[in-house]
């Protein structure tokens, strides 16, 4: 199961909003690259594919790829604001390392 935290699903409805993507999940993704191998993707989509895990959250909808939700099942998501910016945290019990 992946979750957001309260304050992450208020600021996904809020850009969603903003931006006219009410009828758009969120697509979440684990990609090649960042300091420690891999990186969190994530942006708004409209189509899901037979391969993708579909679920629900705070009343948003997640989609993830098999792959991806390998290593991302277990993980909340937040939203966090402070001195060095703002953005959406991973909280992944399966992370190794993080940088």
């Amino acid at each position: 199961m992946i979750v957001l935290t309260d304050k992450a699903a208020e600021k996904v409805k809020e850009i969603q909003t903003t931006e006219s993507l009410e009828k758009q999940g969120l697509r979440l993704k684990v990609v090649g690259g960042g300091c420690s191998g891999f990186q969190y993707d994530l942006h708004f989509d409209d189509e899901i594919d037979d391969m993708d895990e579909e679920y629900e959250s705070k009343g948003i909808k997640l989609y993830v790829d098999m792959i991806s939700h390998q290593y991302l099942d277990g993980t909340q998501i937040d939203y966090v604001e402070g001195l060095h910016g703002a953005g959406f945290k991973f909280l992944n019990p399966k992370a190794k390392s993080t940088c």
